[in-house]
């Protein structure tokens, strides 16, 4: 049997949509209530280099319009991973996208909002992942609000 061109490209794209819904990423939202009511230490903590290298990775650097986050020391083993920065709203929050992202829906969002009862501040992280690798995906974020517990006191 003798595919067409069409075929082939239908056939193609078929499998491609197929393919991207059977490995559809489900949303975590991570929250954790920082001990602080200083809306610019929490802006500083998930939107700048320093802060975000306190707590998220070992070094982060950002240009206008991408933060580079490397895991492990140079001379060794490790890791870099390059996000575009979709949207960066002072005091609010920060939307990223993986370069090597492949669910057009997967993001990573830090968003603080003030908590009216405690007057500290909620700190969510918005995350995906597959589900088989959800619980992991939890663990790293749960030790990384330990780092920024130890770092910052927070």
């Amino acid at each position: 049997m003798v595919f067409s061109q069409e075929m082939f490209i239908f056939v193609a794209k078929n499998y491609a949509e197929t393919t991207k819904k059977v490995m559809k990423k489900q949303k975590i939202i991570i929250e954790r209530e920082l001990k602080s009511n200083s809306e610019n230490i929490i802006w500083a903590l998930i939107s700048t280099e320093g802060g975000l290298a306190k707590w998220v990775a070992d070094d982060v650097t950002e240009t206008e319009k991408q933060i580079t986050f490397r895991w492990g020391e140079e001379w060794s083993h490790h890791e870099i991973h390059v996000a575009n920065i979709i949207k960066k709203v002072k005091n609010d929050h920060l939307r990223l996208r993986w370069e090597d992202e492949t669910d057009d829906d997967a993001y990573l969002e830090f968003r603080m909002e003030k908590n009216d009862l405690t007057n500290d501040y909620m700190l969510y992280v918005t995350d995906f992942a597959l589900p088989e690798d959800l619980d992991s995906l939890r663990a790293m974020w749960d030790q990384n609000f330990e780092q920024l517990r130890q770092s910052s006191g927070l």
